[in-house]
């Protein structure tokens, strides 16, 4: 059916003359079969072998991908042109989404450790053989963890900033052109073996990361109780980059092929549980540094997180009962096919 409705295209001739099918094999250095099933509309060629064709007979590659390239093509609900992702786009999407991993990753990892400083440098400064006093070491915890979040925060911008021409992928609808569709099923084919290990391995690191907090509840000396919390917050900050490391990558198939929780039902519901996630974690962060500063009882008000983390579940509970879970999947008329 896919052969019938979109054919990929190669050029019968050049302007020194036809080429066999054993011709065009050589010199794109593939086997007969491969050409034979390109013509066939059976395979397609991967990114490097289109642009190879594209200079080799001297057209485009639109022209190599498409049939028609002059139809403009509308979604039923604006009749507004549709934007059409391109091969080399959607490469270039999948990239800058592998880097941006990596950048997302060590950003977290920057705010969950960013109290760990003033945590140490806190229980130190209660030591008489410590020389340092309570003030300096609120003081210089405090710069620590306003630094290490001032770096985490510009991070996240500039990945926004670097991410502004695929916003378009989040917030509009668009179609990809013949062959996109391929080839990131097969890059998604290629790292779902990864994408498992990295799941398996952050689940692990996390429900792990109690121990040592557990541990240093029955200690006497505060230094290494707080010590034991600090390796709690580094596991657990690992645990949650080695997550993103592999959910950004996996995100960013997902969003081309429009799977998961990035078709366009579960965009519209992602939008409002994004929205409830931020207004929480503000607000329970400002309810920890507010309380800390006031009390200052830094050794008891971490229990902020875990409970925050705790009404943090419920409250993803409760909206995905509010969002109607039977509310149609309203796509256009292309998605449907």
């Amino acid at each position: 059916a896919l052969a019938e409705q979109e054919k990929f295209m190669l050029p019968a001739a050049m302007p020194e003359g036809e080429f066999t099918q054993e011709e065009l094999a050589e010199k794109m250095a593939v086997s007969r079969q491969a050409v034979s099933k390109w013509e066939g509309a059976q395979t397609i060629p991967d990114l490097e072998k289109i642009l190879l064709l594209s200079n080799l007979f001297g057209v485009t590659t639109d022209y190599l991908l498409k049939d028609e390239m002059e139809i403009e093509e509308f979604t039923d609900e604006n009749s507004m042109p549709v934007k059409r992702i391109t091969l080399a786009l959607a490469n270039d999407f999948l990239e800058w989404r592998k880097s941006a991993a990596v950048r997302i990753a060590f950003g977290t990892f920057l705010c969950v450790i960013a109290a760990i400083p003033l945590l140490l440098l806190g229980a130190a400064s209660e030591i008489p053989s410590v020389p340092v006093s309570e003030n300096l070491a609120m003081g210089a915890g405090l710069t620590i963890l306003l630094v290490l979040v001032a770096i985490a925060v510009a991070i996240f911008i500039f990945c926004g900033f670097k991410n502004e021409p695929y916003d378009f992928i989040d917030k509009e609808p668009f179609e990809t052109e013949y062959g996109v569709t391929g080839l990131v099923k097969e890059k998604q084919k290629s790292y779902r073996s990864t994408y498992i290990k990295c799941n398996v391995i952050g689940t692990c690191i996390c429900i792990l990361s109690p121990i040592p907090l557990f541990t240093g509840a029955f200690m006497e000396s505060a230094l290494l109780a707080i010590s034991m919390l600090t390796v709690t917050m580094l596991l657990a900050g690992i645990g949650a980059g080695i997550f993103i490391l592999a959910g950004v990558q996996w995100a960013g198939m997902q969003k081309l092929l429009k799977e998961g929780e990035y078709s366009p039902r579960e965009k519209r519901r992602n939008r409002i549980i994004e929205t409830v996630s931020t207004v929480f974690w503000l607000t329970a962060t400002a309810v920890y540094l507010g309380w800390s500063l006031w009390t200052n009882a830094w050794k008891s008000t971490w229990i902020v997180w875990p409970i925050a983390g705790m009404l943090y579940a419920i409250i993803l509970c409760l909206c995905n009962l509010l969002i109607d879970p039977d509310q149609k999947d309203e796509t256009c008329p292309q998605d449907r096919k």
